[in-house]
């Protein structure tokens, strides 16, 4: 094991415990979220691959809600892929195994705040990762055969536009990876959000935030 995968498996350790509480406090477990999936930043931190964090009911919201931006500091958009399974994996899975454990694909929002401390690994990763809420569409049971292109819109102007990958079974194998690391592993039932498909969209008070992903649906939030 290398020093950062020591550092994230701590991390991610220390992650699961608000998570857990949140669960006590009544939340219900909704799934997983890759992050820190961007080249650059990986190299700023020092990682070879993504991270994780957790999605609970406490911060889901529904296409068409609003988020209150309150006191956040940099507050972004991330378009993505939310993968729904069909039966548990395990950390040993190879990607065949994880593809075929794949059973639906819907579109998803996350927003999180990048502005505010804390700036190092473990902080981040402790810390979910900036998350403040997601959105999570109804899955298909196939992704489309023609692909997908995800796009985002503030207040009715395009501002990112990108294609989706069409295979994720190295994002559920990693998952599956590192929960087995610290004692936990995906379940059947559980949604993970695969990383942001587009670089990280601004978002503020007053704006109507909308992600489109053609056949996989669309989802809109407005930020007050």
């Amino acid at each position: 094991m290398t020093e950062a995968d020591a550092r994230v498996e701590g991390a991610v350790a220390a992650q699961l415990e608000a998570w857990r509480t949140a669960l006590e406090a009544g939340a219900e477990r909704v799934g997983w979220k890759i992050g820190l999936n961007v080249p650059e930043i990986q190299v700023r931190l020092g990682l070879r691959e993504p991270v994780i964090g957790h999605l609970t009911s406490a911060t889901q919201l529904q296409s068409g809600a609003t988020y209150p931006a309150g006191d956040a500091a940099e507050l972004m958009a991330e378009p993505e892929v939310a993968l729904e399974l069909g039966r548990g994996v395990n950390g040993d899975a190879d990607e065949d195994e994880a593809r075929e454990a794949i059973a639906g694909y819907g579109p998803a929002i996350e927003l999180v705040d990048v502005g505010r401390p804390p700036a190092d690994l473990e902080g981040i990763v402790s810390g979910n990762i900036f998350h403040r809420a997601f959105v999570l569409g109804p899955s298909l049971p196939a992704f489309p055969a023609e692909g997908v292109e995800a796009a985002v819109s503030v207040n009715g102007g395009e501002r990112a536009r990108r294609d989706a990958p069409d295979d994720f079974a190295e994002v559920v194998t990693l998952v599956a990876r590192l929960l087995d690391a610290v004692g936990q592993s995906l379940e059947a039932g559980d949604r993970i959000i695969a990383g942001s498909l587009t670089p990280q969209v601004p978002v503020g008070s007053s704006d109507r935030l909308a992600v489109d992903l053609g056949r996989l649906g669309r989802l809109e939030l407005t930020v007050t």
